[in-house]
């Protein structure tokens, strides 16, 4: 019988008291007072946006490390569906949150909804080119460099970012992140992975949007009749290669349940830790 959602684990991140953890995710799920955007305005993702972000801290913590004295870089920050739950994790005076996107809109929504009520909250607008979110952007993808000094993070997001990039993309957003990521700071990623019983689907049970086909030789999976860039799914095991040659050691592989019902979150996700300087 083939296992239809199959986890791999490696290392564990430090611990927490989870109960704590628990309460904080279910009042911030429920708490209509936290700023959230009108519907309309979120160009990005579906769902319910506090229950979707808090469903998200709780992910950075148990599987990433997060603490509340990190500082933290949400890259792909949308109109802060991370960012909300996180101003009630991380400590006011010594955690940080930075925030940046390709996506005005969701720029200026954080800046004047978020940033005023919560100093140690910031968000940029990067002008990085894509061909569905900002078509007319200024920086190219490849040509990324984040407006940040070397090691000064602890902590990176990147949460249906990859799903929507290309593979040289994903390269040099890596490069980057272990730029700005402290040695021992950690990068939590959400992606698509295909491995054999994501790509033949053999249980029947995988999500029908994400029917994906193989774009030429790889590495990158596409949905047909969809933009190629709507969603993006990479070869098992691409990823994994990825972070160790930008310097990441993945201490955590935890598959999803798009291919399939079952499991504690949707996407695939994937921690890395930077153990080492990388030239």
């Amino acid at each position: 019988m083939i296992d239809a959602l199959p986890r791999t684990e490696v290392g564990a991140p430090p611990p927490h008291d989870d109960a704590q953890l628990a309460w904080l995710t279910d009042s911030i799920a429920r708490n209509r007072f936290l700023p959230q955007p009108d519907p309309s305005n979120i160009f990005v993702g579906d769902g319910d946006f506090r229950a979707i972000g808090a469903e998200f801290l709780g992910h950075f913590v148990r599987l990433g490390g997060l603490r509340s004295s990190h500082r933290v870089l949400d890259i792909g920050c949308g109109i802060g569906r991370m960012a909300v739950p996180l101003t009630q994790y991380l400590d006011g005076e010594h955690g940080r949150y930075d925030g940046v996107d390709p996506v005005e809109g969701g720029i200026r929504w954080c800046k004047s909804a978020v940033a005023p009520h919560y100093p140690n909250f910031s968000f940029q607008h990067l002008d990085i080119a894509h061909d569905l979110y900002n078509p007319k952007g200024a920086i190219k993808g490849r040509a990324l460099k984040l407006p940040f000094a070397d090691g000064q993070f602890d902590f990176i997001i990147m949460t249906s970012v990859v799903t929507h990039l290309p593979a040289d993309e994903v390269m040099a957003y890596l490069r980057e992140i272990v730029r700005v990521l402290r040695v021992g700071g950690r990068l939590f990623m959400s992606a698509f992975i295909v491995d054999d019983i994501a790509a033949k689907n053999a249980t029947g049970r995988r999500d029908p949007r994400l029917g994906f086909a193989r774009a030429g030789q790889g590495p990158c999976w596409f949905v047909p009749g969809q933009p190629p860039l709507a969603a993006v799914g990479f070869d098992d095991g691409f990823l994994d290669t990825a972070f160790d040659r930008t310097g990441l050691s993945v201490v955590l592989k935890s598959l999803g349940h798009w291919r399939a019902p079952g499991g504690s979150h949707y996407q695939d996700i994937l921690v890395g830790e930077r153990l080492r300087s990388h030239a």
